[in-house]
């Protein structure tokens, strides 16, 4: 039995658990196409006008799932990692925004509800539902779902010694050497949600162009969750979301570690929390005298653009570390 994982959202952040999750209890994993225009242009063509770009795109994965004919389609209903925390609403009501929009999907779906108070999602009570619905017995579940719990530990510990989440999956998976290969003296702090940042068409490999440019990087998946959740417990108010609460946070953090020059924020056209998350960390560039970008993503953005941008920030901060002396 084939299960397809569209290759959007947060396969990005969880793929190592759910590709060993499922390969244990038996089933062919198969992920859908990287993204292309096609994939981009399908999800526009079956998705409303208004949402934002990378639900759009997890819709052309989808289709792409269907016209491999796979016999499931995994698409997991986020609502919570961490407690009094969920994630953005279109998260929630995704799989309910599949089968309604795709006549005769929803016998394919398997659509657990993922809701835990850490973001090691093995204890997700959701997952027995994928058990039952897919006759699989209690004790290979289990077994299935302890080892795709290390899988996804080792991950995280890979992440948070500094390689890139694609780095690291890349590892697990035997197809990279655990090296990490030491950068220019320039660093700098890269926010952005794991879907726009990793998938290398809708960010247009950024993080792979500051590899190549000898630019150390920073991401907010590098950091130790508590440390994120202590940045932001005095303020009266955070931005509710999750993963935006981390962003937020790594914000500050980049703003504050001595060895970071300046920030790119990364974000895709129509997302609500990123609007407000960063402009705030723009206007607090000023107070901690470290440059800020962001760089605003949508359906047409133009790769040569992206490239100058890119380029022109780092030159910017290596002449005023030259300037410095540093």
């Amino acid at each position: 039995m084939k299960i397809g994982i569209p290759q959007g959202l947060l396969h990005w952040y969880y793929y190592p658990f759910w590709k060993v999750y499922f390969e244990q209890m038996g089933f062919e994993v198969i992920t859908s196409s990287s993204t292309t225009k096609e994939i981009v242009d399908q999800g526009v063509k079956h998705s409303v006008p208004e949402i934002c770009v990378p639900i759009k795109i997890f819709m052309g994965h989808v289709v792409n799932l269907l016209e491999q004919e796979v016999d499931y389609i995994f698409v997991p209903r986020f609502e919570s990692i961490e407690k009094g925390k969920y994630f953005c609403p279109k998260f929630m009501g995704l799989p309910d925004l599949i089968r309604h929009y795709f006549d005769g999907v929803e016998n394919k779906l398997v659509m657990p509800t993922i809701k835990t108070k850490t973001d090691n999602i093995a204890n997700a009570k959701g997952f027995k539902e994928v058990a039952k619905q897919l006759g699989i017995s209690r004790q290979v579940h289990n077994k299935a779902l302890k080892k795709a719990e290390a899988s996804w530990l080792e991950f995280r510990s890979l992440c948070k010694k500094g390689f890139l989440a694609t780095e690291a999956m890349d590892i697990i998976f035997g197809k990279k050497e655990r090296v990490l290969k030491g950068q220019k003296n320039i660093t700098l702090g890269v926010l952005g949600y794991v879907y726009n940042l990793y998938d290398p068409y809708v960010s247009m490999d950024i993080l792979t162009k500051f590899r190549e440019m000898g630019v150390n990087v920073k991401t907010f998946e590098m950091e130790e969750e508590t440390l994120l959740n202590q940045r932001i417990s005095h303020m009266d108010k955070d931005l509710f979301w999750t993963f935006s609460n981390r962003l937020f946070s790594a914000g500050y953090r980049f703003y504050e570690h001595p060895e970071v020059d300046g920030i790119i924020h990364v974000t895709a056209f129509g997302c609500g929390p990123d609007a407000m998350l960063g402009k705030i960390l723009e206007y607090e560039s000023e107070k901690y005298k470290k440059p800020f970008m962001t760089v605003r993503i949508d359906e047409h953005s133009g790769e040569n653009h992206l490239q100058t941008r890119v380029e022109a920030f780092v030159d910017m901060i290596i002449r005023k570390k030259d300037k410095r002396g540093a």
